[in-house]
């Protein structure tokens, strides 16, 4: 008599504890292991990368020994983060911390519904805070469960993503040549779109009209020579970050048309809704935005009638994971794209693959291209690009621990 081969899920968990001995990651034995699981405590890791780049990297603890990583970098706009602004974010993530402390991380849906009434009191610092620790709840979520978390959102529909190379930041001097030198570089590194915002220190309203020339003419000289440098066959996207107004919006955007951008991104604030589809309706180039807005609220105006082509969700800025999803979900019935903003750290990518995975309407995720070398080290497994595209890790989670060494040796 042949016996029964079927095997209960909680011999099967128990199992895989065994078949992955040794491994990095953890499996529970038994299904009431699960929800003993909970979080006692978080850390904030400020990363100093380079003189302008601080990585806020946050860890989230629970009595397993399971920890779970979040990204709460860019909330101070363009200034460098100081030692006096982590202490803010650290206080503010403290808040957000005191919604899961002693709970389960897998209660996310109760984190959301309980944050959320605190962001909305606050501005972009809460909102980086919050999507910091809903980062960092997926990722534990899908350690404790033994799968990639972009599985917990239906799983991934694409095992590469492709990534565009934000070379803004390399590069040095900020002149077409460097701009130039920039874009070629990161082709030679293997991608295959390439992004930069050349209006940058753009004179504010009022200047004197000369000024304001020479900032223009500079700007479409430093695009033009990053096309000449690239070729025809890479794609090539220009953000303005708001330094315009409708009509020089319109009048650059006109200059710039031999260069074929893959889109023009924000040359007015996306807040400003009239203004940008009044732009998107006198020029010829797509248009992307909304790089720090915060949740469906926030991106629905952009993405109804097709507002922008292309709209910019960042995961640390955006309300987190889930809420990424619920943005592109409208998106999607619109006709629109989706580019997620990430000039960041690695974290905040490791995080975003999770979500591009699974997404219809994916079109490319942002990478800081060239700020420090030893940025790909800084996780374990590494990053790996190729090709200009970075695989959907196969482990538990994100897939990835930080390297303690490297947080280390550059903490601020």
């Amino acid at each position: 008599m042949q016996k029964d081969k079927t095997v209960s899920r909680r011999t099967f968990l128990a199992m895989g504890a065994g078949l992955t001995a040794g491994a990095t990651f953890w499996v529970p034995r038994t299904l009431e292991a699960l929800p003993r699981l909970r979080v006692t405590g978080f850390e904030l890791l400020p990363v100093r990368a380079t003189e302008r780049t601080v990585w806020l990297m946050v860890r989230v603890r629970t009595d397993a020994g399971l920890t779970g990583l979040g990204e709460a970098s860019d909330a101070f706009g363009f200034a460098n983060t100081s030692k006096q602004d982590t202490a803010r974010m650290e206080a503010e993530l403290r808040g957000f911390f005191g919604l899961i402390d002693e709970k389960s991380p897998l209660d996310i849906g109760a984190y959301r519904q309980l944050g959320e009434r605190m962001v909305a009191k606050g501005g972009l610092l809460s909102a980086t805070a919050f999507s910091a620790i809903e980062q960092a709840m997926w990722d534990l979520a899908g350690k404790a469960l033994d799968v990639p978390t972009c599985t917990l959102f239906g799983g991934r529909v694409r095992d590469t993503l492709q990534v565009y190379a934000n070379v803004n930041r390399s590069t040095k001097p900020r002149t077409p040549a460097g701009f130039a030198a920039s874009a070629k570089a990161a082709v030679r590194d293997g991608f295959r779109a390439v992004k930069a915002a050349p209006f940058d220190g753009f004179p504010p309203p009022g200047s004197p009209a000369a000024v304001i020339e020479a900032a223009v003419e500079s700007g479409i000289a430093s695009v033009a020579a990053m096309r000449d440098a690239i070729g025809a066959d890479v794609e090539l996207m220009v953000d303005c970050h708001s330094f315009f107004d409708v009509p020089l919006a319109e009048r650059v955007a006109r200059r710039l048309e031999p260069q074929r951008l893959a889109w023009y991104e924000e040359p007015v604030a996306p807040e400003r809704i009239d203004e940008t589809r009044e732009i998107r309706r006198r020029i010829q180039q797509p248009m992307a935005g909304g790089e720090i807005l915060y949740g469906v609220a926030g991106f629905a105006p952009l993405s109804r009638n097709q507002t922008v082509n292309v709209i910019m969700p960042d995961v640390k800025h955006c309300g987190g994971l889930l809420e990424l999803l619920k943005i592109a979900a409208v998106a999607e019935n619109e006709g629109v794209t989706v580019a997620p903003h990430n000039p960041s750290g690695p974290v905040s990518t490791a995080a975003s693959i999770q979500v591009c995975a699974v997404l219809k309407n994916f079109r490319l995720l942002e990478f800081q291209w060239g700020e420090v070398e030893w940025r790909h080290d800084i996780l374990n497994p590494p990053e790996q690009f190729r090709n200009g595209a970075i695989r959907v890790p196969e482990g538990p989670g994100f897939g990835v621990e930080l390297n303690e060494k490297i947080v280390r040796a550059h903490l601020l």
